[in-house]
């Protein structure tokens, strides 16, 4: 069964990575459609599809239209009851609903002053009291969530669910903006940065679509603070140890170079994502 989504731009869109995921980390198939936030208005993009507007936006495979985050999340779990896309101890679950509600409706202040941004990483941005607050709130209920958890893992309540998809665009701003946080908040961003499918969805952001000005900010810059990937370059010119390209399985024209061996890709898109974060991408790294 293979959804068609509708996303917006990979360095900008956090409702988008929070669709992206609700199908990629719960291992769905879908083709992606993209939605250019430099092109024009999204709702025209979308004007031919049923009553959506905006992004992320799921087409089912019988037609059903699907254009909010959090109805998406209800209606992939309804299709797929054994994803594991909610909790399946009862209180667990309801605590996940309530903690996804609550992400969808609030932090404004946040969201607003802290657009997402993955291509940069701010050293400071002087976070106002508003978002200060935001802050404090999220730390909150994280810590609640946690002190609730079912299972040892690293995600709210053990085990990763749509809620941890929803706040992952949150752990996002809190990196990137550097906002101050405590320790046990700290770490569950920390698990965000680190998790492969945030980081192919970073590394698509690094290189995929134009910098768009609206998003920029005048604050200093730092280090991305996720893991540091393997150092990896484009080449034009070697003979690749593949005779497939990874994700496609199409015959190789675009190089890459990674510790002195060659590897080849099917389009620029394909070898340059990889380029960005070589271990987030497990095709490739059964390669090497």
């Amino acid at each position: 069964m293979t959804y068609d989504l509708y996303i917006g731009d990979y360095a900008y869109s956090s409702w988008s990575l929070r669709g992206w995921l609700l199908v990629n980390r719960f291992e769905l198939s879908a083709q992606i459609i993209m939605i250019p936030f430099a092109k024009k208005d999204v709702a025209d993009q979308m004007s031919d599809i049923g009553t959506a507007r905006t992004v992320p936006t799921l087409i089912c495979h019988d037609g059903a239209v699907v254009s909010e985050s959090a109805a998406i999340a209800e209606e992939l779990a309804t299709r797929h009851p054994k994803a594991g896309i909610w909790p399946i101890n009862p209180k667990a679950r309801a605590l996940a609903r309530t903690l996804l509600s609550e992400m969808a409706s609030g932090f404004t202040a946040l969201r607003a002053d802290c657009p997402m941004s993955l291509r940069v990483c701010y050293s400071d941005c002087s976070p106002s009291d508003a978002v200060r607050a935001d802050i404090a709130r999220l730390e909150e209920i994280w810590a609640y969530a946690r002190a609730h958890r079912v299972s040892d893992g690293p995600w709210l309540l053990g085990d990763y669910s749509a809620a941890d998809a929803f706040f992952a665009p949150v752990a996002g701003r809190i990196g990137g903006y550097s906002l101050p946080v405590g320790d046990d908040a700290a770490a569950y961003v920390t698990a965000h940065l680190a998790d492969p499918a945030f980081r192919r969805w970073r590394s698509m952001a690094l290189v995929h679509g134009p910098d768009l000005p609206w998003y920029r900010k005048d604050y200093p810059q730092n280090d991305w603070p996720g893991p540091v990937p393997l150092a990896a370059h484009a080449i034009l010119h070697g003979t690749p140890e593949n005779a497939a390209c990874p994700y496609s399985g199409k015959s190789p024209s675009h190089l890459m170079e990674i510790d002195g061996r060659i590897f080849g890709f099917c389009n620029p898109f394909c070898r340059d994502k990889t380029v960005a974060d070589p271990e987030a991408w497990p095709d490739f790294m059964t390669l090497v």
